[in-house]
């Protein structure tokens, strides 16, 4: 393993990062602005089952776009709250010590929020990091996905530890072969039951087949011993597996974003009215040696057990890949939700969301109108999981413009769920009643 840069360990907050909220370059693949609509733009109908609520701001954190009253859709009877304002807030990670971790890809830090009445106060725990993303923690050790590695540093008393390389040497967008093409280079990560280590290596592209072939390869998950060593593909044509995390039984899960602009099977044309509804987005069971097809096969159906298809422009006669002796995916979203942060509950929330998976749904372009964003909620029932849900709405109005868009949901200590928006600026408490 070579000598890796120890990071700056940082413990004071970052009064004037956080004071007002800039927006987030666009992902790559998603040349959409999201300026907040106007406070007059008619929101969208909510989703069967939700409530419309103003979103309650606490004094001090009502810049845009919390400068107008925001209404988003939740369960009958539950509150959504800002509870802190973080620039670019991604994926989140719980501590033991009930602080909430944060990761900023684009600042290269981790931020931890610790509470403070009905908000909370921000401070950076790390900083100087490449491109920080997935965060899990086990056994008193945070790991933390940077775009070329996954690093374990020991946690005791609200301080980290020197921390150790895992697995190093991954492709980003500095990697020499790539001159800086690479449309999917955060990674994720999520830590088994026995200890190893999972996380995701993106596709350079849209339909970049070499990447199955390069060393390490991409569009995969990755797995680890505890201890590093040689990381081996776990499973294979996984796109864009941001969402990755360990079920209830101790199995891997992964919300893996699909192919843009496919064609049309019946006649290898790309339209768009085929193009908005396909293929579905991908809620997957990992398991060593699964292949999820990219980008020779696609899911076509759903919203459950949707078989793969030949993809039309690579794959035509199933030559390079027999799409229909793969195993069917188990749950889907809609064409171009974009999930992103994947997290399970178990025995915290109310009926009917007891045991389930949180998904973080950013919303995308590549769909007329544009998909909207949300907070899914797939049942944990009987050893897997049952059709999505919507548990947040309200971010996108009928004219397609957003105020909003979800990157992560996960359980509190609290009873509570915590959701995260990169394109706010913002951390949200979703409060079932009477928490």
């Amino acid at each position: 393993m070579p000598d890796w840069p120890v990071k700056t360990l940082a413990a004071g907050a970052a009064a004037l990062l956080f004071a007002g909220c800039s927006q987030p370059a666009p992902e790559p693949e998603d040349p959409t602005t999201t300026s907040p609509p106007p406070a007059t733009t008619e929101a969208a109908a909510a989703p069967q089952g939700l409530a419309p609520v103003t979103v309650e701001v606490p004094d001090g954190m009502d810049t845009a776009p919390f400068d107008v009253p925001r209404t988003a859709q939740v369960p009958p009877g539950w509150s959504l709250s800002v509870w802190a304002r973080v620039p670019e807030a991604r994926l989140a990670q719980w501590l033991p010590d009930d602080t909430l971790l944060i990761s900023r890809p684009d600042a290269g830090e981790v931020i931890r929020l610790t509470r403070d009445g009905d908000a909370a106060q921000p401070s950076v725990l790390l900083d100087g990091l490449t491109q920080p993303h997935g965060l899990d923690f086990r056994d008193d050790t945070l790991y933390v996905a940077e775009s070329n590695q996954v690093s374990a540093y020991p946690y005791a008393d609200g301080r980290l530890g020197e921390p150790r390389v895992i697995a190093g040497n991954l492709p980003d967008a500095r990697s020499p072969d790539l001159r800086g093409a690479y449309s999917h280079a955060l990674k994720s990560v999520a830590v088994g039951p026995d200890r190893r280590v999972y996380f995701s290596i993106g596709s350079t592209g849209n339909i970049s087949a070499e990447d199955r072939d390069a060393t390490p390869p991409r569009a995969t998950v990755m797995t680890v011993a505890p201890e590093g060593g040689p990381a081996q593909p776990w499973a294979t044509g996984v796109r864009n597996g941001t969402g990755l995390a360990i079920a209830p039984d101790g199995s891997l899960w992964t919300a893996n974003n699909g192919r843009d602009n496919v064609a049309r099977p019946s006649d290898g044309q790309v339209v768009q009215e085929y193009v908005t509804d396909n293929p579905p987005e991908q809620m997957a069971r990992l398991f060593e040696g699964r292949e999820l097809g990219w980008p020779y096969c696609n899911p076509e159906g759903g919203p459950s057990n949707l078989p793969l298809i030949n993809d039309v422009q690579t794959n035509p006669d199933g030559a390079l890949l027999d799409c229909a002796a793969l195993p069917p995916i188990e749950q889907s979203f809609p064409a171009h939700s974009a999930p992103l942060g994947l997290a399970f509950t178990d025995a915290v929330l109310p009926a009917p969301y007891q045991s389930g998976a949180l998904v973080g749904v950013h919303g995308s372009w590549n769909a007329s109108p544009p998909r909207a964003p949300e907070v899914s909620f797939f049942p944990w029932t009987s050893g897997t999981l049952g059709p999505r849900q919507t548990l947040v709405g309200g971010f996108q109005s009928e004219d397609g413009s957003r105020w909003g868009r979800p990157v992560a949901a996960v359980d509190g200590p609290d009873g509570a769920v915590y959701v995260t928006d990169d394109d706010a600026g913002a951390v949200y408490r979703l409060a079932p009643p009477g928490r």
